[in-house]
């Protein structure tokens, strides 16, 4: 780590999901760290970054982290703000979403998502989680969809405890079996590392560590036998700018 420079995790892991984005891209974004990155990557490097969100808003800029996806901060700066209906019909479920960022409360080797119960017993769980939303339906259609949430074994499970999004399913053929259009997850970004799909097998593989950790610190908080890619990569260290404008962000939410 630069000894002028200091960041936590969860500052690199929003760092990290921003470089990710391109210009031009059109982003179905979700609250809280999605917006963060999504929010930097228009202000860095993305300029022309097309923002959509789940209430209607369309190519919004905000220039602070929205609340709720009925933020007014989302709609004063879009381009236009439609029904959700619309949203769902015209943009998301045609294919016309470059990229979806979503989070998960578990996620499995296959990058199948539960953000719906913790535990067995559907009526009665042990936690009872949010819930579905959008989020069957952006990890369906779009073209790619890169999910964020933090490492440890309780989150990276060997098996979810309900299905709220299909990943890959069982592996290859899983999505084409379900009649799902988009391509499925492309990266798993951590506050750890970098994770994406196999090729081959569809199973995700630790390709990427952030500044500082170990692969073997990866699969520790990994609760199935994390597979390696013969080159790891190390993430590039956040610059002075990029942890400036995250830290805003975040200030700018609590104001």
């Amino acid at each position: 780590m630069s000894s002028e420079l200091k960041w936590n995790s969860t500052e690199m892991m929003t760092i990290a999901a921003s470089r990710i984005l391109q210009n031009e891209m059109i982003c179905f974004v979700g609250i809280g760290i999605p917006s963060t990155a999504a929010i930097l990557a228009k202000s860095m490097h993305a300029p022309e970054l097309f923002l959509v969100y789940e209430s209607g808003t369309v190519n919004t800029n905000p220039q602070k982290l929205p609340l709720s996806i009925g933020d007014g901060e989302l709609a004063n700066r879009a381009l236009s703000v439609v029904g959700m209906p619309e949203i769902f019909n015209y943009w998301l479920q045609p294919g016309r979403i470059d990229m979806g960022f979503l989070g998960a409360a578990q996620i499995d080797k296959f990058a199948n998502i539960n953000t719906t119960i913790i535990g067995s017993d559907y009526k009665n769980p042990k936690v009872r989680l949010p819930g579905a939303g959008g989020a069957p339906e952006i990890s369906g259609a779009c073209k790619e969809v890169v999910v964020i949430l933090k490492h440890s074994p309780r989150a990276f499970v060997e098996k979810i405890d309900f299905i709220t999004s299909l990943g890959f399913g069982s592996g290859p053929g899983s999505r084409k079996a379900a009649g799902l259009i988009g391509g499925g997850p492309s990266a798993v970004i951590t506050d750890l590392g970098v994770l994406k799909p196999d090729p081959e097998s569809c199973e995700l593989t630790l390709v990427q560590i952030h500044p500082g950790v170990t692969v073997e610190e990866v699969k520790e908080n990994t609760s199935w036998d994390l597979k390696v890619a013969s080159s790891v990569t190390v993430t590039g260290e956040p610059t002075q700018v990029e942890l400036e404008k995250v830290r805003s962000l975040v200030a700018s939410s609590r104001n």
